[in-house]
């Protein structure tokens, strides 16, 4: 993992952006030669952060419609409560 430090961070953004796009590789910031943040490519903060907490999202969802427990009227067919909501 390449290392930066804040004053170089500063001086150079472009360069190391670019180095993040090319390479893909993190780079670790450091300030006073101790870590203190990551720099990660879009693609790795989607895939490790964005897309995560989508799935949780959706399985909380998935949970409360299961815990529902709706009871769905019997007799009537999919269309025939369409008709009793349009009418």
């Amino acid at each position: 993992m390449k290392k930066t430090n804040a004053l170089h961070l500063r001086q150079n953004m472009g360069k190391i952006v670019d180095q993040l796009l090319k390479t893909g590789e993190p780079i670790l910031l450091e300030k006073g030669r101790k870590p203190v943040a990551v720099l990660i490519s879009m693609e790795d903060y989607q895939t490790r952060f964005v897309d995560r907490e989508a799935d949780e999202l959706r399985k909380q969802i998935v949970q409360t419609i299961r815990n529902a427990n709706i009871k769905l009227p019997t007799g009537n067919t999919s269309l025939d409560l369409i008709r009793d909501v349009r009418s």
